[in-house]
């Protein structure tokens, strides 16, 4: 009887605490009994369809490789199955990543049964709550959560346990300029540069902090201040008194493709005859935007 008890309590240990937060609704008998808690054959799973990370460090993927080399998989990895008796992974895929980078063919899981809008969640929710997304990346999830699963923001805010200012800010992140975006998710600044920039309403004013942001390698502080110069620079410019139809409309499609090209965009016009022009910075920039023109 104590042998029971002892393997009841380390499978407990096994599955971590982290797991029945996910899980709350699975009975803790029903996740230890062996036709819900087993090893799987690596082959057998396959990828979450919902998984808002995109980004996985190698080096860390190296380092926990190592790791279960050594120790094997500590905490299972979360299943379920799909329509083709396979197992559709909902939690683990650092896990099972760098399990088969140790070469192991075999990882324990535990299957659960989970709809789709509770395995988005889940997926999300575990990712936020252990810091694996980047900042655009956490942008598009809080979008999945409230389009595919119609919550609001205040609502999503609770699920992840973040503050609504919080999610909305991370949501701005959306209308910025497809070349800033890039960056983020690049890592190339910040959320906290990301958020001075988008202080700037224009698309074009949005791109010139940017690139200042980058080329001078711009501190948080530093490029907030950018931010006030420029919107500082734009109020002192005397304003048209009137704008007709035609210039509005100009005006708002050079704002569209600028955002859309993540470059700055002119037109000119004389007649019914005019020019299109869009600036850029560098070669690798040129490529960048003809890749973008030909697949338009």
């Amino acid at each position: 009887m104590k042998k029971t008890d002892s393997t009841k309590k380390t499978k407990r240990n096994v599955l971590g605490r982290g797991l029945d937060a996910f899980l709350p609704d699975v009975p803790v008998e029903a996740k230890e009994s062996p036709e819900n808690f087993f090893e799987c054959d690596v082959d057998d799973i396959v990828p979450n369809q919902f998984q808002p990370r995109t980004i996985f460090s190698q080096e860390e993927l190296a380092e926990l490789s190592e790791s279960i080399a050594e120790q094997g998989v500590i905490q299972p990895l979360v299943v379920r199955k799909n329509q083709q008796e396979l197992f559709e992974l909902i939690a683990g895929e650092r896990r099972l990543r760098a399990s088969k980078m140790a070469g192991l063919s075999r990882v324990p899981v535990i299957v659960v049964e989970a709809s789709d809008e509770k395995v988005l969640q889940m997926t999300i929710v575990e990712n936020i709550q252990r810091e694996n997304l980047n900042p655009l990346e956490e942008c598009q999830a809080y979008h999945r959560l409230m389009e595919e699963c119609s919550l609001t923001q205040e609502e999503v805010a609770k699920r992840v346990g973040k503050k609504r200012s919080t999610v909305a800010n991370f949501l701005r992140l959306k209308n910025l300029p497809r070349l800033i975006q890039d960056g983020i998710r690049e890592n190339v600044i910040s959320m906290g540069h990301a958020r001075a920039i988008l202080g700037l309403e224009e698309s074009s004013d949005q791109l010139t902090a940017y690139r200042e942001t980058v080329k001078k390698a711009l501190s948080v502080r530093a490029t907030e201040s950018l931010v006030n110069r420029l919107k500082k620079a734009k109020d002192a410019k005397p304003k048209p008194t009137e704008l007709d139809s035609n210039a509005i409309y100009m005006n708002h499609l050079c704002e569209e493709l600028s955002r859309q090209l993540g470059a700055k965009v002119e037109i000119s016009k004389n007649g019914k005859r005019g020019a299109l022009k869009i600036e850029f910075y560098s070669e690798q920039d040129l490529d960048r935007l003809v890749t973008l023109l030909k697949n338009a």
